[in-house]
C-alpha cells in the first residue's frame, strides 16, 4: 500500500480544488439540508443519506424536520412516533442511534452539537464519516469526509488501486483527504466530492466527457476509470425461510407484536411469524406450536396469500404469509397487542411487513 504523501506527489492540489469547488458552486443540486448550515439538520441528513438514494432521503428529511424541527424536540420525543417516522427507509439502528446521540447533546453539551472530532465522534453511532461531514459542512473544520463515493472518485482521480472493502484503505483515503482538502472551503469540497460521485463520476460508465477535474484524472487518462475501484466482493447472504400469519379475532381487530429492543430491526412493530427449522413438522404445524409457546393462544390458519422476499445487506427471509384467526383469548402485553386495522397506521413496521399488509388488504380478507 503505497504511502498517503507518495499518492499526491505531483498532483495539483490548489488546482483540483478550484475546478472542483467552482463546479459545485454552479451546478450543485438544490436539496433541503443545503437550505442552510444548521448543524443538526446536516446531521439527520447525513444519517439518512448512509446506504440511500438522495431521491428516497427528501420526503422523508421534510418529514422527519417538520415532525422534530429542533435537537430538543428530536430528544424529547417519544421512539414510537420517531420509528414511526423513520419507517420505510430502513437500518433503523440509525434512527435509533440518532435519538440517542442528541439526547447526550442535550445533557452533556446544552443541546448544542460538538464543533470538535474529539467531542462528536464520541457521540453514539456517529463514525468517521459523519463527524467529517457535519464538522465540514455545518462548522466549516477541515475534516475528512470519506464514504464509498469518495473512495470512488479518488481511487480513479489518484488512481489508487488498494481494495475498497478493507477498513485500512478508508483510513488511507482519509489521510489522502487531509492532504488535499480546502481548508478554506471543506464544506464545499466534500460536498463536492459527494456530488461528482452521485452525479457524474457514477459506480458504471462515468460520464467523464462532463467531469469539472477530468484534467486531473489519473484513471481517465490510463484510461482505465472503469476498472477502478477495486472492491472485492461480500460474503454470500443467508436466506431465511419464515412463516407469518395476519391472526383476526372476532371483532376484527389483529395481532401484532414488539421486537426485542436489539438486534436487527430492534423495537419494531410485526405480525407474528417465525424461522422454519427442517424436520420440524409443516409451515402450518411449526406456526401453531410457535404462538402457542410465545403467546398461549391457540389459531387457526387459512390459505396462504402471499409470499414476500426481503433482502438485507447480509440476509434474505423469504416469507410465506397466511390468514388466520385468534382461537382464544389472548393477555395483551405492552409488546403484545390486538388493534384494528386503521390504529395500525400508529405503529412502525418493517419495510416486509408493511408489504404483507398491503398483500393482505388487496386479497380483501377482514377476518
Amino acid at each position: 500500500m503505497k504511502q498517503s504523501k507518495d499518492i499526491v506527489n505531483h498532483f495539483n492540489i490548489k488546482q483540483f480544488q478550484d475546478d472542483l469547488i467552482s463546479w459545485f458552486e454552479q451546478e450543485q443540486r438544490i436539496l433541503p439540508w443545503r437550505e442552510n448550515q444548521d448543524p443538526y439538520k446536516v446531521w439527520v441528513s447525513e444519517v439518512m443519506l448512509q446506504q440511500t438514494r438522495v431521491d428516497t432521503v427528501i420526503p422523508y428529511f421534510n418529514n422527519f424536520i417538520q415532525q422534530f424541527p429542533s435537537l430538543e424536540s428530536l430528544a424529547n420525543a417519544d421512539e414510537e412516533k420517531v420509528l414511526k417516522a423513520w419507517e420505510g427507509l430502513g437500518y433503523y439502528s440509525r434512527v435509533r442511534n440518532l435519538q440517542t446521540a442528541v439526547k447526550e447533546v442535550q445533557e452533556q453539551y446544552g443541546g448544542k452539537v460538538p464543533d470538535t472530532a474529539a467531542e462528536i465522534s464520541k457521540l453514539k453511532g456517529v463514525g468517521p464519516y459523519t463527524t467529517g461531514a457535519v464538522l465540514s459542512i455545518a462548522y466549516g473544520v477541515p475534516e475528512p469526509a470519506v464514504d464509498g463515493n469518495v473512495m470512488r472518485v479518488l481511487s480513479r482521480i489518484l488512481s489508487i488501486w488498494d481494495d475498497i472493502a478493507k477498513p485500512k484503505t478508508r483510513k488511507l483515503f482519509e489521510d489522502v483527504v487531509r492532504l488535499i482538502i480546502a481548508k478554506d472551503n471543506p464544506s464545499y469540497f466534500n460536498q463536492g466530492l459527494m456530488e461528482l460521485g452521485a452525479i457524474v463520476c457514477t459506480p458504471t460508465s462515468p460520464s467523464c466527457l462532463l467531469c469539472p477535474v477530468r484534467e486531473h484524472c489519473r484513471a481517465f487518462h490510463e484510461g482505465v476509470q472503469t476498472e477502478l475501484p477495486v472492491k472485492s466482493k461480500k460474503k454470500s447472504s443467508k436466506t431465511v425461510q419464515l412463516t407469518a400469519a395476519v391472526l383476526t379475532d372476532e371483532e376484527g381487530k389483529v395481532l401484532i407484536h414488539k421486537r426485542p429492543g436489539k438486534g436487527l430491526l430492534a423495537n419494531l412493530w410485526e405480525f407474528p411469524n417465525v424461522e422454519m427449522a427442517e424436520g420440524a413438522g409443516s409451515e402450518q404445524e411449526q406456526f401453531r406450536a410457535y404462538v402457542w409457546t410465545d403467546y398461549r393462544v391457540k389459531v387457526s390458519l387459512h390459505e396462504p396469500f402471499a409470499s414476500i422476499q426481503h433482502v438485507f445487506s447480509h440476509l434474505v427471509w423469504n416469507i410465506q404469509v397466511y390468514r388466520g384467526t385468534l382461537d382464544s383469548e389472548i393477555e395483551e402485553t405492552p409488546i403484545m397487542k390486538k388493534v384494528t386495522f386503521e390504529e395500525l397506521k400508529d405503529y412502525a413496521f418493517p419495510v416486509s411487513h408493511q408489504n404483507i399488509l398491503k398483500a393482505f388488504k388487496e386479497a380483501a380478507f377482514k377476518g
